[in-house]
């Protein structure tokens, strides 16, 4: 059953505070955007987040990623185990994960995202990017989908689609930024077919009409995963629903600012603005409308383990009625993936508080 806040033994409310605590100093947006979620949510979510947030600091502040990235499984064992050390983030994750079913190797692949991250990999072609994207945010989009209690295969495969989808809207609108940073996500071949030289751009990143070219390649293979996802919002739970795909609007919405300004991501980042947010979503279509023909499609290569291992965990798990709007949900869910992407690429958090309270009507805290 998920975890509420009765019958809480006062350990296990202790660490969940802890973890909030992290969400506080970690992610201002994140934390403002959690508060309305109902508890049954967002106490297992915190305590991922925060442990997510340990692992990424572990592996960005040592010396040697290796090492940090060798503790850290062990620490997932541990807690695996019914044996997490004493960290107020593995006791509160040790419980979510037992009861949420959450399998191990949807975490262990997380890590290995953390761990390409560290190693500066590049991609050659699209399915080796979905692959890293897999890991990075695919994961989130399963672990999500387990918390509303999701268990069917074919819903665990579109969650996962989002989850890749959300990613590469992350890379294409990034591209300056990762650049200056001295990464490179975009596909090599890609960019070799535009004439551009991968080191030659990582060196003097400098916006063009070939690059141009590429980024909208990558956010027309994102929007075709985001027209996937829809035939598995479809069917998750009503209370659900609704926020999802209002998440999965505002994200795609991010490419969108992102096409209108020619495709440069270089010279300028793109930020969709509160009120054209709202406009996006006062144009919510009826959930009934969705298209839910992809439903029984393969998942991706890339994300095809994901699902098998968040398949095999317990039948389906009852979630409680949901306390608060939708318009809550959607801002945290578009957080969620934010804010992790940001922690995973090394850059300091986001603050995006203005943005996610101004989307939640009066009275919506739980």
């Amino acid at each position: 059953m998920p975890i509420s806040s009765t019958d809480m033994p006062g350990q296990l409310a202790e660490d969940l505070h802890d973890c909030r605590g992290q969400l506080r100093a970690g992610s201002r947006s994140f934390h403002a955007a959690a508060h309305l979620l109902p508890g049954s949510f967002c106490r297992p979510a915190s305590a991922l987040y925060a442990f997510c947030r340990i692992a990424d600091d572990a592996v960005d502040c040592d010396p040697n990623p290796g090492r940090a990235l060798q503790t850290l499984h062990a620490r997932l064992d541990a807690l695996y185990a019914g044996r997490p050390i004493d960290c107020a983030a593995d006791r509160a994750l040790a419980k979510v994960v037992k009861a949420h079913a959450i399998p191990k190797g949807l975490l262990e692949a997380l890590l290995d995202g953390f761990a390409w991250d560290s190693q500066g990999r590049r991609y050659q072609g699209l399915g080796e990017l979905q692959d890293y994207a897999a890991r990075v945010a695919g994961t989130v989009g399963a672990m999500m989908a387990l918390l509303m209690g999701v268990r069917e295969s074919e819903t665990l495969a579109r969650a996962c689609d989002l989850g890749v989808a959300m990613q590469l809207t992350n890379i294409a609108r990034d591209v300056g930024e990762d650049a200056r940073a001295g990464r490179l996500y975009l596909p090599i071949d890609w960019l070799q077919e535009a004439g551009i030289d991968p080191d030659g751009f990582l060196a003097d990143p400098v916006f063009s009409p070939a690059l141009g070219g590429v980024v909208r390649r990558l956010l027309d293979a994102a929007d075709g995963l985001y027209r996937r996802a829809d035939s598995g919002i479809a069917v998750l739970p009503r209370r659900c629903a609704p926020a999802m795909y209002a998440a999965r609007l505002l994200y795609a919405e991010i490419g969108n600012e992102v096409a209108r300004r020619g495709y440069d991501s270089v010279s300028q980042r793109a930020v969709v603005s509160p009120w054209r947010k709202l406009r996006v979503l006062a144009g919510l279509p009826a959930l009934g409308m969705l298209p839910r023909a992809a439903l029984d499609r393969p998942p991706l290569a890339a994300t095809a383990y994901l699902v098998d291992a968040a398949a095999l965990g317990a039948a389906t798990l009852d979630v409680r009625r949901a306390r608060t709007g939708f318009w809550g949900r959607a801002a945290w869910f578009v957080d969620v993936f934010e804010e992790l992407d940001r922690r995973e690429r090394g850059y300091p958090p986001r603050s995006l508080v203005d943005d996610a309270g101004a989307m939640a009507p009066e009275g919506s805290t739980p």
